[in-house]
């Protein structure tokens, strides 16, 4: 596809004019703006091993590194409060968050006692899916997501993840048995992978809806340089010129009619797939309404509960007596995958997390030994800054908004003082041209098919370009630290 192309060649060389590392030497983020909204986002770096194909900030886990580190995690959250913030959501990424639960639930705990949090949302990996994780993460986590990248053997064995994680079944059976737990249970997905096929992905898309992950994300295969020959050692070079065929097969099977499409009591359309678009790449299951369940003929209802496997937090009773199962699924309100849509800004703690405050990105330390070093001294462990300039900061908020399928033109005059036409001549022209705009009017963009699947493409080269700064970040890594890493 032409526009992908270009628009990916045109990606890829902004964010190398902007994504670049300046020096930093703050001993404190900015304090935050009155009434500004903010997620907290914390890192945990730590793996029992490390996948090929990843470019966050992670080395191999040992209990001697990991335990300090919590602590003085917890100590960087503390000096976030004294600056003044306050949070209502946290998001744990890594790494694996879950590596040494004990302080990870300390860590969750003093961040619920400390600020006003309603939902924590954590990553975690298909081994930590056992009982007695899953009972200590109820209640202190709303939404957990799950690695899975592919439920296919092969492909686990080509990531090094079938001796670690266990084959496709085994991880399915897991995330059935998990969902129960959680308010939402994300399966994370790769796809695009050189060795998958199109039936290997449509059996993916197949065990992600009988798994009973109320939603599921689906990221493109990123090949960023850091990783690029560890990639084409183990799982081959990147061909992108199939991406947009996989999506299409992603979006159609998750969120296309279903067979037998009735028309409901008000004589609207009929129930369309199972899933709906939370971002351009994450789906969320649709929730159920009874009436929609208890109209339909006897033999749709049993093709429903039959396509809707495990369990949820609510559930609806079928009104017929003879209908095959007792109650169907509903999937409770969704909780957003990508943080970077609802909150424009957010401090990152840890070592290696990413800071976006006004118009500067922070990066914190990618060494665990500075970043404790730093912490202890009193100080927070930004190494590296980038400032964004006005068109910068436009453009980024064009991404993100449109990533989460809806820009708001009204806010966007408001905050950047020109509307997106002016401020954004070229992209639009570009957009308007392709296609990609489904609603165009003076409040807002919402996206067609085409258009979202160009976003996909635009942060899969922008997330490219992060993990570009990352690398920048992890060429400073010196003695054990860089030996763990690069051998």
């Amino acid at each position: 596809m032409l526009s992908e192309r270009l628009l990916s060649t045109v990606v890829r060389e902004t964010t190398k004019q902007y994504l670049k590392l300046d020096s930093c030497t703050d001993a404190r983020m900015p304090a935050p703006k009155p009434g500004q909204p903010y997620m907290l986002y914390m890192h945990v770096p730590f793996c029992e091993r490390l996948c090929p194909y990843c470019s966050f900030n992670r080395f191999p886990f040992s209990e001697d590194r990991a335990r300090p580190y919590f602590a003085n995690m917890r100590k960087e959250m503390m000096m976030l409060k004294e600056l003044g913030y306050d949070f209502d959501s946290v998001y744990i990424g890594g790494g694996t968050p879950t590596i040494m639960l004990d302080e990870l639930c300390e860590t969750i705990d003093l961040a619920r006692d400390t600020f006003s949090i309603k939902e924590v949302s954590s990553e975690t990996n298909p081994n930590h899916l056992i009982p007695s994780y899953l009972e200590k993460l109820k209640g202190r986590v709303q939404r957990l997501s799950v690695g899975v990248q592919s439920f296919d053997d092969d492909l686990l064995k080509q990531m090094d993840r079938y001796d670690k994680y266990g084959c496709g079944q085994e991880i399915l059976e897991r995330i059935a048995e998990a969902s129960p737990y959680f308010v939402s249970m994300n399966a994370d997905m790769i796809f695009n992978f050189p060795a998958q096929t199109e039936d290997t992905l449509v059996h993916d898309i197949e065990m992600v809806i009988e798994s009973g992950a109320s939603q599921t994300t689906f990221y493109p295969l990123m090949a960023s340089p850091s990783v690029e020959r560890s990639l084409a050692r183990t799982v081959g070079k990147v061909d992108y010129e199939r991406e947009g065929r996989f999506y299409e097969i992603i979006t159609s099977l998750l969120t296309d009619e279903v067979p037998g499409v009735y028309t409901g009591p008000e004589g609207e359309q009929g129930e369309k797939g199972l899933f709906n678009f939370g971002s351009a790449w994450t789906f969320n299951r649709r929730p159920v309404l009874a009436r929609d369940v208890q109209t339909r003929p006897a033999e749709q209802r049993r093709e429903y509960v039959k396509l809707q496997p495990g369990s949820a937090p609510e559930m609806v009773t079928l009104a017929e007596p003879d209908a095959p199962v007792a109650e169907a699924p509903v999937a409770s309100q969704p909780m957003i995958d990508e943080y970077v849509v609802d909150y424009e800004e957010y401090p990152a703690i840890g070592s290696g997390g990413i800071t976006y405050l006004g118009s500067s990105l922070f990066v914190n330390t990618f060494s665990v030994k500075d970043y404790n070093a730093a912490i202890e001294s009193g100080r927070m462990s930004m190494m590296g800054k980038t400032t964004f300039n006005l068109r910068e900061r436009m453009r980024y908020r064009f991404m993100m908004q449109l990533f989460g399928l809806r820009l708001d033109k009204k806010a966007f005059e408001r905050d950047f003082g020109v509307s997106i036409d002016r401020g954004l001549p070229a992209e639009m022209t570009f957009m308007r041209a392709c296609g990609a705009f489904a609603t165009d009017n003076e409040y807002e963009l919402t996206l067609t098919a085409k258009g979202r699947y160009l976003m996909v493409v635009m942060m899969r080269q922008f997330f490219i370009g992060v993990n570009n700064l990352r690398d920048q970040a992890r060429a400073a890594l010196t003695g054990e630290e860089r030996e763990l890493l690069f051998g």
